[in-house]
């Protein structure tokens, strides 16, 4: 950006202040873009440490950040642009790093993927256009007050280097929002299945422990059946050998004899 604004300088130009961010941006665009180009252009070594610095599991949740490619490159485009990469971060090519190499290379693979499906490109697209829109408005807001409060409008977003890496920002914490709601859904869903699991489980075991009930008492039932036919004729046999029942007698009462 650098670059730009020395170019600018030496051609007799400066950006306005009273340009908004749009029309900034829009000045230096191309030039912005040609020395990304130029920069993204990094030896293998620097490609595996870009992709793997702190905080990667966040910052590649951008494809394009990833490929280092813009969201209007054409499908060719980002063919060229994965293969040069992947090239680039393949663990063939780097046999003295082969562990981070793929940690790389599975990154890159991951994004290109991504891209090459149309609803996740679409999702990349509209979190990236959600980021530039919602610092339009934070900036606008932020004029509006300065206006208001009858100070100068002029902001440090005005400037294109400024404002780029402020959409950066907010397109990065985006996705990172994205990604956290993502995994709350799926540990929540996790849970859940895990639960109905669990329910499935014992109401078999419970369904099991009521089959093997009826079974034993099935199984068992003629037993119980002739035990008490048994008892019953038993009984029946008791009464019959029963003796009858013996009453006393009273003694015979002896006559006095008379003298």
């Amino acid at each position: 950006m650098n670059e730009v604004l020395a170019k600018m300088a030496a051609a007799g130009g400066e950006p306005s202040t009273q340009s908004g961010p749009d029309d900034l941006f829009n000045h230096f665009y191309t030039e912005v873009k040609q020395i990304e180009k130029r920069d993204s252009v990094l030896t293998s070594k620097q490609q595996i440490d870009r992709l793997l610095r702190p905080g990667s599991s966040y910052f590649n949740l951008n494809p394009f950040e990833v490929l280092q490619i813009d969201p209007e490159a054409t499908d060719e485009e980002l063919k060229k642009r994965f293969r040069a990469l992947s090239i680039l971060v393949h663990p063939d090519k780097n046999q003295d790093d082969p562990d981070r190499a793929q940690l790389a290379f599975e990154a890159v693979d991951k994004a290109y993927k991504n891209l090459l499906d149309p609803e996740q490109k679409k999702r990349a697209v509209d979190v990236i256009q959600a980021g530039r829109e919602y610092v339009e408005h934070n900036m606008k807001e932020k004029k509006k007050q300065l206006k208001k409060d009858g100070k100068p409008q002029f902001l440090e977003e005005d400037d294109p280097e400024m404002f780029r890496q402020a959409v950066y920002k907010q397109t990065m914490k985006l996705f990172a929002e994205l990604e956290i709601k993502r995994k709350e859904r799926e540990a929540k869903d996790m849970h859940e299945r895990k639960r109905a699991r669990e329910e499935e489980i014992e109401t078999a075991e419970k369904a099991k422990r009521e089959r093997e009930w009826q079974k034993n008492f099935e199984e068992t039932r003629d037993g119980r059946v002739d035990s008490w036919r048994s008892f019953q004729a038993g009984k029946s046999k008791a009464k019959k050998e029963k003796k009858p029942r013996s009453f006393l007698k009273p003694p015979k009462v002896k006559m006095e004899q008379r003298e």
